[in-house]
């Protein structure tokens, strides 16, 4: 088992605090990803989880065994880093081979491990060859391999596919997550890349600033986000955030117009922060239908969508998922239409969600 529990952990840097006390359950076999914009801290808190920097304060467990002390080659835990690290002097074989060979195993062993790995992550043509000689997404699978023959309970993933391109993304995405179901390990994975957060993951961890903004299923975090941060930083296009004043059922944006709803959320605050993403808007070029004015900036066809992007009065920039077959020019004024039950709202002081 791999079940993990980190208390109140923080980190500092000489003065600079880097992690403010983070609190996280890890369930055994999970794939969890952390995500934020870069310098949030997620990736200061994967090495302080391999051992490979010191916790400031706080307590980390694997399965109820305090791990702070604890050295990292005595974890349990393989850790596959941004740079692939490979020796070049090696083959493929010997890249994969150097890390058991010093936890002492025998020869057999050693070939064993090796065998299942490379055919797992088929590598098998590629054992004698060196580093220089393959491709980008290969050196990563070796990167992986060489993790997986240590047969660790813990496998930490920093970033692995920021080095390759779009295409080898996708399909080394494909494979760790093959891999995860294959090994059934616990898995920890970096990235900033939220597409990678919200296809992999069982559960997501969104840092920001050092500190965890929400902790939760992909679902739940784009259905349900906490907060305006998580809000905006799950889901592409991004979720356009509206300043509005509320007065009784009706929703005020400056310099826009407003909308009349069924029902707002309980409490009596004036001023909202309403969240929209673009599914749930709908575009007219009706002057007379009620919505929120704007003008029209461009539209973007990606073959399967069609978002055009409208600036309202106040300034705001929404992106509008259309019809395929809709032709707007640049400037041309629009209204837009939003549907009542997909709408988020949050404090305008907080920035938190508000039951609907």
């Amino acid at each position: 088992m791999a079940r993990m529990t980190l208390s109140g952990i923080k980190k500092s840097f000489n003065t600079t605090d880097v992690l403010h006390g983070i609190d996280l359950e890890i369930a055994d076999k999970e794939f969890i990803v952390f995500v934020g914009p870069s310098g949030c801290g997620k990736s200061t808190l994967l090495r302080l989880i391999a051992g490979l920097d010191n916790i400031s304060a706080g307590e980390f467990r694997i399965d109820d065994h305090r791990m702070n002390e604890v050295a990292p080659s005595r974890r349990g835990i393989a850790m596959v880093f941004q740079s692939y690290a490979l020796y070049p002097h090696m083959d493929v074989y010997e890249n994969m081979a150097f890390g058991v060979r010093l936890m002492g195993l025998e020869k057999a062993e050693i070939e064993q491990r090796i065998d299942e790995a490379s055919k797992m992550l088929r590598l098998d043509p590629l054992l004698k060859r060196k580093p220089r000689e393959l491709s980008g997404g290969q050196r990563q699978r070796v990167a992986i391999g060489r993790a997986l023959v240590r047969k660790p309970k813990v496998l930490l993933l920093d970033e692995p596919l920021s080095n390759l391109d779009a295409a080898l993304r996708s399909d080394v995405r494909l494979e760790i997550a093959r891999l995860h179901r294959e090994i059934g390990g616990t898995t920890i994975y970096v990235t900033h890349d939220q597409v990678e957060a919200m296809t992999l993951a069982d559960r997501i961890v969104v840092m920001n600033n050092g500190k965890v903004e929400q902790f939760g299923s992909p679902r739940e975090l784009y259905e349900r986000p906490a907060n305006t941060f998580v809000a905006t930083f799950i889901g592409s296009p991004r979720m356009a955030l509206l300043d509005v004043e509320r007065s009784g059922n009706n929703l005020a944006l400056a310099g826009s117009g407003s909308l009349t709803l069924g029902k707002l959320p309980a409490g009596g605050e004036r001023e909202l922060v309403i969240g929209v993403r673009p599914d749930a808007l709908t575009i007219k070029t009706d002057a007379s239908a009620e919505g929120f004015k704007g003008s029209v900036i461009y539209t973007e066809y990606l073959g399967d969508n069609t978002f055009v992007y409208v600036r309202l009065g106040d300034g705001t920039l929404v992106s509008v998922r259309a019809d395929d077959a809709i032709d707007l020019k640049p400037d041309a004024p629009v209204t837009i239409q939003v549907a009542p039950d997909a709408i988020h709202y949050f404090s305008r002081s907080t920035r938190e969600r508000l039951a609907a």
